[in-house]
């Protein structure tokens, strides 16, 4: 019997000597937690043989490359048991996403609840039956004879040359090279019992997916996410190493669902979006209101403070603008169509005596910004120079994609823009992004890391040197901030690179938040000029910066970040009075009183309802302060306290409690 010839490879960082012919399964045998792998820096199913000299690295379930490759195969293990389901049922695609998968498909009618809880069970036997993922690589022609009765995969194979620009999800499927098809075969009789077209990797097997998973929801989709195809059933799930750490994630999504700004919106009557008005478009009401005066005013005045001159600018303007920044060629598909006025035509023969100009509600406030820069001779020792506006903005937000607060098509920007010189750019730079961070802190954000969106190639203007120098420039101020810095290739605006500042809410989530550009572009576009020291006529460099993004999205963020119990300086009504008995109403408006000429929102609830009542309105309402006033109180000129988490200090002197509530608003004690 002849010995195995042998060979050495790199496992893990560690030269390794295994037979010839070793594949993943048998080098990571030993290790369960194992799923796929990465030769020479590309996925590969652990089936795999390996060869000599390769650096191979295991992947586990629970990394991030792990976990993608375990939800990819849940989907194929639910997309087997829909076509159980509904055997007319047509594939569509099925990729990974965050914190799960989704798969279309083309079926008579849509899915409802009950199917879904019968998927469930339908793929649970399935994991339980220890199918093995199998790949398989095809001609084109065995591809289109495999999937004869799949007319969407037909479709992708015809794409295969363009998959990362064919549509949504198109490159899941194919592209890179080979066309590969994975089988799910039945572990006792050999058989194939359902395939697909698909790049994987995938899971060794389906036990490994083990009942861990759930699916959540059904929507329609578009064919590759064009809404000129076909409409598509979708149906998302999401899958786990573990059962605990899938109970943890919906418990995660109930948290979130508890803190939904829509919801507490309407419980607190904060805002709303009426039908009359129009997708995306809301009104604040009083509450609303104050909490928004709350932090515009918080913002007006450290603006004041940090050196900025604010501005106004109209809502609408003539389109030459936008031709000017740029914008129409852009951004126009996120423009509201034009109003075209102004026309004049003879009243008989209906001949236009004077044309008539489109006017657009502005997306951006930078155009006009840079007119009020450009209104009058510049020089050098009025910069910086900067200009802040809480600016109307209007964008064509796609029906779609409209989300309560946080998607709007009528927003209000905190928007700023910093003209300054070359030398002065990267000191300016790293002032304002320590001046964002300040103020997000201030409302109570203070977990940061920041993002960096670089040029996208097919979407840019200017030159390649201007844009190397202002991305670097701002990816050396990001990493002085002592930040994580993460890439984002590609997400530029067309006019410059951006860091954005990405906050970590009370329960773990992302928001962007701040975004900071820098552009040599548009002062170039708009001819913008300051007299130089040396009286030289330069081109100042210029700073977008919004700290918000938007007012309505930012107060949906703290909505959601406080769940509501906003802290008591942004709180619409800061204090509620609680007599126990009608015969000390005088007594807590006194209270109330003195509370009120220190700017505190203070107000006796005299209502018909029962003490206990009271006190669970006002905890509903998530008062910061409830003051609760009986006879000993009165009698020791005193009030009691009850806090929002239900705690109680009882018998504190008035003057005392004034102090305190006084100071815990002054000091925006969160």
């Amino acid at each position: 019997m002849s010995v195995p010839e042998k060979f050495t490879l790199i496992v893990d960082g560690e030269e390794t000597t295994v037979d010839t012919g070793t594949t993943g399964a048998q080098l990571f045998f030993d290790r369960r937690d194992v799923v796929v792998m990465r030769v020479g820096g590309v996925l590969k199913d652990l089936d795999t043989e390996l060869s000599e000299g390769v650096s191979v690295e295991s992947v586990t379930i629970d990394s991030e490359d792990g976990l993608n490759v375990l939800r990819h195969s849940t989907a194929h293990v639910m997309a087997q048991a829909v076509q159980q389901l509904r055997p007319d049922a047509k594939l569509g695609i099925g990729p990974y996403i965050k914190d799960g998968f989704y798969f279309d498909f083309d079926v008579a009618e849509p899915f409802t609840p009950e199917d879904l809880k019968t998927l469930e069970k339908m793929m649970q036997k399935i994991v339980n039956s220890n199918q093995k993922f199998a790949r398989r690589v095809v001609t084109e022609e065995e591809a289109r004879e495999a999937m004869a009765n799949e007319p969407y995969k037909l479709e992708l194979l015809g794409k295969k040359d363009g998959a990362e620009e064919a549509g949504e999800g198109a490159s899941i499927e194919v592209g890179a090279g080979e066309i590969t098809i994975y089988d799910n075969v039945d572990r006792k009789s050999g058989d194939v019992v359902w395939c697909d077209l698909c790049r994987g990797p995938h899971l060794p097997n389906t036990k490994l997916i083990s009942n861990a998973f759930a699916l959540t929801r059904s929507s329609a989709a578009y064919w590759l996410g064009d809404q000129k195809n076909q409409q598509l059933q979708r149906i998302y799930g999401t899958a786990w190493p573990t059962k605990d750490a899938l109970k943890a994630y919906q418990e995660r999504l109930a948290e979130a669902e508890r803190r939904d700004h829509r919801k507490l919106g309407t419980e607190l009557d904060l805002f709303s979006f009426p039908d009359e008005l129009g997708s995306g478009l809301p009104v604040f009401h009083p509450k609303g209101g104050i909490i928004r005066k709350a932090m515009e005013d918080y913002s007006r005045q450290r603006h004041t403070e940090a050196g900025y001159e604010f501005v106004y600018t109209p809502h609408i303007t003539k389109g030459h603008l936008y031709e000017v920044s740029g914008h129409l060629d852009w951004y126009r598909d996120g423009m509201f169509p034009p109003m075209h006025v102004d026309e004049v035509t003879d009243p008989e023969t209906g001949a236009v005596i004077k044309p008539g100009q489109d006017y657009y509600l502005k997306p951006m406030n930078c155009p006009m910004h840079n007119l009020i820069f450009r209104s009058r001779g510049r020089s050098y020792r009025e910069l910086p120079l900067r200009l802040f506006e809480f600016g109307s903005v209007y964008r064509y937000e796609k029906s779609g994609v409209i989300h309560g607060l946080t998607r709007v098509r009528g927003m209000t920007q905190d928007d700023a823009h910093i003209y300054c010189t070359r030398e002065q750019m990267k000191d300016e730079l790293t002032s304002t992004l320590q001046f964002v961070l300040d103020l997000l802190k201030d409302y109570g954000l203070d977990d940061f890391y920041l993002e960096l969106s670089t040029k996208d190639p097919e979407k840019y203007v200017g030159s390649d040197d201007v844009w190397e120098e202002a991305t670097r420039t701002l990816a050396e101020v990001a990493e002085a901030s002592g930040l994580d810095l993460v890439p984002d290739p590609g997400g530029a605006a067309f006019y410059g690179p951006k860091i954005s500042v990405q906050a970590r809410d009370a329960i773990g989530r992302t928001w962007q938040m701040s975004t900071i550009q820098l552009d040599f572009n548009l002062p170039e576009r708009f001819e913008l000029e300051y007299q130089a020291a040396d009286g030289t006529r330069q081109r100042p460099v210029m700073i977008h910066r919004a700290l918000f993004g938007s007012v309505e999205r930012f107060m949906a963020v703290l909505t959601e970040h406080y769940a509501g119990a906003f802290p008591a300086w942004l709180a619409p009504v800061q204090v509620v009075g609680i007599p126990v008995a009608e015969a000390f109403n005088d007594y807590m408006f006194d209270v109330v009183d003195k509370l009120k000429a220190h700017g505190i929102r203070a107000q006796v609830d005299t209502g018909t309802d029962r003490f206990p009542k009271k006190i669970r309105t006002a905890s509903k309402d998530k008062i910061p302060f409830v003051l609760i006033a009986g006879g000993d109180d009165a009698d020791a000129g005193a009030v009691s306290f009850r806090f929002r988490d239900g705690s109680q200090d009882n018998g504190v002197p008035v003057e005392e409690a004034v102090k305190r509530i006084v100071e815990a608003v002054r000091n925006r004690d969160k």
